[in-house]
């Protein structure tokens, strides 16, 4: 074991899987129950040293949560991406006819289309919302400060435009710190999660939609420096999820349809159509949606998938544009590029030639320098916020604080600006201030600024050559890029999409005039606007590291594919001057949030390490015919609060160890338990009622906890027979296999428990996600992260 770096001692420990672990305190004082044998497990974390006992708890929440990086938290569970093919399924499969099977293919093509549509619904009342909201509030303050600016006191105009921004955002931050914090940013690190296998709480309830959908449009109406787009694709992903279970467990209403999609392993495709819907609606790029979700997102895919959320894509799109279309009375135009309407650029306009690509080449490596420095600079803020502003109040004052001086800096950057621009009749800026500027002409740092990011980007990619002068353009890059990075991670609900393009498209709009300045003809260099084009797609690919969804998305939203090629170039180039500094932005806060996240593949130096080094052992199983005492106290047992339990047969008259005959969920125990599935004795196999699937999905998937569930003392010495209900050819793996291959096995097949056997098919073992995910390659090799109630 010499070639790991080992970061606390060896003991056993528990997770959720059946394993059992050594007594080590957790974070929150609580202590595990002992037992005698140990084979080489990571205890969990002690932090008693910074987090006291009951004193501190007593007085309230500590001034200071410490946070380490090398966390693997253990609250997080699995999804049971793997369908349990146990005697009811079995059976339920075998009767279903041909016919059955071809209608629940077209229920699933129902069920995208739906998600489709309410997503697009959505996307449209968002962006009227933010529109009409932002327009009223940009009016109120442009009448303002052209009032004031004739006869003094524009620190009057200040100090309205700060007040209504920090107002507006307080609202957003007050329903999400308070009612729903995992509405909280842009959502997709979350969704990455849930699609990689892990159940993140609450993060698919019709609550977080509320709360994103309100709180994305106060965060764009209060001036932040955020987009929309984000919160669109957690929005679908939470519509898929509810659309796809036909019923509301937060609205308590059912409608009796699509019972046979209530299970993770369908949830799971649906939620990726919806992910992939709402980056339709934010881009009006349906094919880039499908490659988000399969680049970004799914952790599973196949064919069929691909079409099917290509389709709810499509309708996405189609049922944005419609609305848009009939709101701004262009009942016949639907080709509008969706929420982030980039404009088209025409083909003569931006041809490029051979000899700038390298130029592009070199944007693509300022991108992914810029957005390795971004994502470092957000790293060390998320973790002074995971520190010290972990209260809500603060939350909320945080925001506020971010707002006003987002407004300040704003009216600051656009006073001191002398960059006067003539106001011809082909002017597209939607607020223009004249300020201190002639009759006739407007302040161009306002049209950067005294906007909402969209238009901003948009006056970027396609105003005249000589709209910015190169002075505001390095302002405007070097504000925008602190403020955005600062404003990522507040408890706003918010995306990072916007500000990036932003970012990157007046740097390089920069970059295109000062190669213009420094040729002897710089009309060779065409308009700056492709430039400002490159440098947006350099900065977003450097802050999220996306590759080829990303460049159909840029080539879709701009409605030209002739830049398809210097994109993909240049997106490349920022993710390997990126990556090798460090992650991308959703990695960094997956990994803050200490989720057991399992990539591709395995560590490349772990084929060393075998099952029976990485299990959590020893294992609580469980016999096929079981007391109901032992069943119920096995459930209550707070300290191991394990999820999948393997089931054992003993042979008859025989003094050899039990043999694995199956596995059986924690959820499915709590049903039988609640339905009182029980046998008088052990020979007889009656039951008081015949069990169905139904009751299993009535059930989920908010199972009750076992103290809800009511078991008498005479019930208690009743037995349960396991056999019908457990999943009798649970996936299994000899005790050498090695670490590479557990791991291909464990997320190929999306499992949740891997058993280990020895060569006569005895338990000696159980594999779970948080054995796989706590082995990763750091600075000095092949690591172990740590392990605690986080």
């Amino acid at each position: 074991m010499a070639n790991i770096t080992k970061k606390v001692s060896w003991s056993s420990r528990a997770d959720e899987s059946g394993a059992t672990g050594e007594g080590t305190p957790l974070l929150n004082g609580s202590e595990q129950p002992r037992h005698s044998r140990q084979i080489g497990r990571l205890s969990t974390v002690d932090l008693e040293e910074e987090i006291t006992s009951e004193e501190d708890s007593l007085r309230g929440r500590p001034k200071e949560i410490p946070h380490n990086e090398k966390l693997l938290s253990l609250k997080f569970e699995s999804l049971d991406y793997d369908n349990i093919e146990n005697q009811l399924f079995l059976e339920e499969e075998r009767r279903m006819s041909y016919m059955g099977f071809r209608c629940l293919e077209i229920s699933r093509w129902v069920v995208c289309g739906l998600i489709g549509f309410l997503t697009g619904l959505i996307a449209c009342f968002i962006d009227i919302a933010v529109e009409e909201l932002a327009g009223f509030k940009y009016q109120v303050v442009k009448e303002n400060i052209e009032k004031f600016t004739e006869v003094g006191g524009l620190s009057i105009s200040l100090i309205l435009w700060a007040v209504l921004n920090s107002a507006i955002v307080m609202i957003g931050a007050i329903i999400v710190a308070f009612f729903e914090p995992i509405a909280a940013g842009s959502g997709i690190p979350q969704i990455k999660c849930y699609l990689n296998g892990v159940k993140i709480p609450r993060v698919v309830r019709l609550k977080t939609l509320v709360v994103k959908v309100c709180g994305v449009i106060c965060s764009v109406v209060g001036g932040l420096a955020v987009g929309k787009e984000g919160p669109m694709i957690h929005s679908g992903a939470v519509v898929a999820a509810g659309v796809s279970q036909g019923r509301s467990t937060s609205l308590k209403r059912d409608f009796k349809i699509f019972e046979y999609f209530r299970r993770d392993t369908e949830k799971r495709d649906f939620v990726s159509a919806g992910a992939a819907a709402g980056v339709s609606a934010a881009f009006g790029a349906p094919v880039g949606g499908v490659l988000f979700s399969l680049e970004e997102g799914a952790s599973f895919w196949n064919q069929m998938l691909t079409w099917r959320i290509f389709f709810a894509s499509m309708i996405s799109t189609f049922t944005l544009n419609f609305f848009l279309s009939i709101y701004h009375n262009k009942t016949g135009d639907l080709s509008s590029p969706g929420l982030i309407n980039f404009g088209r650029f025409e083909s003569d306009s931006v041809a490029y030639n051979l000899y700038e690509i390298p130029l592009f080449i070199a944007m693509g490596a300022i991108g992914g320098l810029l957005g390795a420095l971004f994502n470092v600079l957000n790293y060390w803020l998320t973790i002074f916020r995971i520190r010290y502003v972990h209260r809500p109040c603060l939350q909320v004052m945080e925001a506020m604080l971010v707002a006003a001086v987002t407004a300040t800096v704003s009216f600051t950057m656009i006073y001191f600006s002398n960059d006067c621009q003539p106001l011809g009749p082909e002017h597209t800026e939607e607020y223009p201030l004249q300020l201190f500027c002639a009759d006739g002409e407007y302040n161009s740092m306002a049209t950067a600024f005294f906007n909402t990011p969209e238009r901003s980007v948009r006056s970027l990619f396609h105003n005249q050559p000589d709209t910015y002068n190169p002075l505001t353009l390095g302002l405007f890059t070097l504000t925008y890029f602190f403020l955005a990075c600062w404003t990522y991670g507040l408890a706003v609900s918010a995306g990072v999409f916007i500000p990036s393009l932003l970012i990157g498209a007046a740097w390089g709009r920069l970059f295109g005039r000062l190669l213009a300045a420094i040729t002897s003809s710089g009309s060779i260099w065409a308009d700056p606007g492709k430039y400002a084009l490159i440098g947006a797609a350099a900065q977003l690919g450097g802050i999220v590291r996306m590759t080829l969804s990303l460049t159909v998305i840029m080539v879709e939203a701009t409605g030209n594919v002739t830049y398809g090629l210097p994109i993909m170039l240049v997106l490349m180039t920022a993710k390997i001057v990126g990556d090798y500094f460090v992650e991308g932005l959703y990695d960094i806060h997956i990994k803050l949030q200490s989720v057991p996240f399992l990539h591709w593949e395995a560590p490349a130096t772990s084929h060393w390490l075998t099952a029976r080094e990485v299990m959590s052992s020893p294992v609580t199983c469980l016999n096929r015919i079981e007391k109901v005492g032992t069943i119920v106290d096995t459930l209550s047992n707070t300290s191991t609060n394990h999820n999948g339990f393997p089931v054992v047969v003993q042979v008859t008259g025989s003094d050899e160890p039990a043999k694995l005959c199956g596995l059986i969920l924690r959820s499915q125990l709590i049903v039988l338990l609640k339905h009182k599935v029980f046998v008088e004795l052990a020979r007889s196999r009656l039951t008081q009622r015949k069990l169905q699937l139904k009751d299993f999905r009535d059930a989920y998937p908010r199972f009750p906890p076992i103290q809800s569930i009511h078991v008498s003392q005479d019930e208690r010495e009743c037995m349960m027979d396991l056999t019908e209900f457990m999943n009798a050819t649970p996936y299994t793996v000899p005790q050498e296999t090695s670490l590479p291959r557990v791991f291909k096995l464990f997320r190929a097949l999306g499992l949740r428990h891997l058993v280990v056997v020895d060569d006569e098919n005895r338990v000696v073992g159980l594999v779970t996600r948080k054995d796989l995910a706590r082995y990763h390659l750091g600075k000095h090799g092949l690591e172990e992260l740590q392990l605690a109630q986080t």
